[in-house]
């Protein structure tokens, strides 16, 4: 059993976790606080990938105090070597007590062979404590261990009555500023921003993260069939793009290219950009979270390609009428063939009303023996 002082201290050390919202990427987003004696001697957390992780920090400002402590963990920690040394390695060092841990971490270079070393040198290890909240906050990198595919986020901004865009394409702006920079908060936590060419004629979007002050910029993803995307789009301004082609042009590839930009050729068997084949590449690049702003016509492909987890929708208080809808779907012959979608937060943002909708059984159950009952020393 967990006791209020363990959901006290694993809860503090998800705060310290989010703290790495906009910067961990590609690595998860991992808090750590260590308690002796029931005081704090030590927090910690990872800020981007390179850098010390969240229990190396937490060990250091404890100063030779953790001997026989309580280290309170988001992610189970890494047995192996990246970047920087296993973690695990360093607890042991350090001879703590016992190890709380929020989920077993999905990578398969892990995947609790860290909580096995762990316990094979008599730490008392347990495992599961508010475990749903670590993998919320981690969704996207546990899609990407799992499912070899980002977790993908759409944003949608419409009418009261469904409507995104009038019928000559003009969208901007549909919904009031709070909820704009609501969106550039999104934008931030996403490792990259993907949109449609069409988009980009309409309305010619940077897709860079402007209202909130971030350490980097997402990768932006343009999926473009024909490669038409001008050169003096404000998305090809300043690099850090990656096309998606169906058909590359080698002299304009150069042109991209010398601008900073990326294209790739993604080809699916009707001679547009491979949707699903273009989420496994991203997931090949280190994307874990990827956020979708585009029209109504990509959209309707993403949904149809079953390539999204969930609807992140802003309504606004405003009637636009017989203009262009959310997504380009055919309807179903009957209601109960209707896509079901579960509500997972419905908030006001200014006058508009944001909703976060997720389509059901997006990634698989976590591990049973993530369960602390199942998991003590023998």
């Amino acid at each position: 059993m967990f006791t209020e002082a363990d959901h006290q201290h694993m809860s503090r050390a998800l705060e310290l976790a989010a703290l790495g919202m906009w910067s961990t990427t590609p690595n998860p987003r991992v808090g750590c606080v260590i308690v002796r004696d029931r005081q704090v001697v030590g927090e910690g957390w990872h800020r981007r990938a390179g850098e010390p992780h969240a229990e190396v920090l937490a060990l250091a400002q404890a100063n030779g105090a953790a001997r026989g402590a309580t280290v309170y963990l988001t992610l189970e920690p890494c047995s192996h070597h990246g970047r920087t040394p296993p973690c695990v390695d360093a607890l042991l060092e350090a001879r703590v007590g016992r190890v709380v841990v929020a989920m077993e971490d999905p990578n398969p270079l892990v995947s609790g062979r860290g909580l096995a070393k762990l316990r094979e040198a008599g730490v008392d290890v347990r495992c599961g404590l508010l475990g749903n909240e670590a993998r919320e906050l981690n969704i996207g990198f546990v899609s990407r261990m799992t499912r070899q595919r980002p977790w993908v986020r759409m944003k949608i901004a419409a009418s009261l009555d469904g409507r995104t865009a009038l019928p000559d394409g003009r969208s901007q702006w549909i919904t009031g500023p709070a909820a704009r920079d609501d969106g550039h908060a999104w934008r931030a936590r996403a490792c990259a921003v993907l949109t449609g060419i069409g988009t980009v004629k309409d309305d010619d979007p940077r897709l860079t993260v402007r209202a909130v002050d971030t350490p980097r910029q997402p990768l932006r993803v343009l999926v473009d069939s024909r490669l038409e995307v001008g050169l003096d789009a404000n998305i090809v301004r300043g690099g850090n793009l990656l096309v998606a082609c169906a058909r590359s042009i080698p002299a304009k590839v150069d042109e991209l290219k010398d601008r900073g930009c990326e294209v790739v050729e993604i080809t699916n068997a009707q001679g547009k950009v491979d949707l699903p084949a273009l989420l496994r590449e991203l997931a090949a690049r280190g994307v874990n979270e990827l956020h979708v702003e585009a029209g109504h016509r990509l959209n309707g492909s993403l949904l149809r390609e079953d390539c999204v987890d969930e609807l992140l929708v802003y309504l606004a208080p405003v009637l636009l009428g017989n203009a262009t809808g959310m997504a380009e779907l055919m309807p179903p012959a009957e209601l109960e063939a209707a896509r079901r979608l579960e509500f997972r937060a419905v908030d006001r943002v200014g006058d508009d009303v944001r909703l976060l909708a997720r389509l059901p059984d997006r990634l698989p159950a976590a591990p049973t023996g993530g369960a602390a009952e199942l998991h003590p020393n023998s």
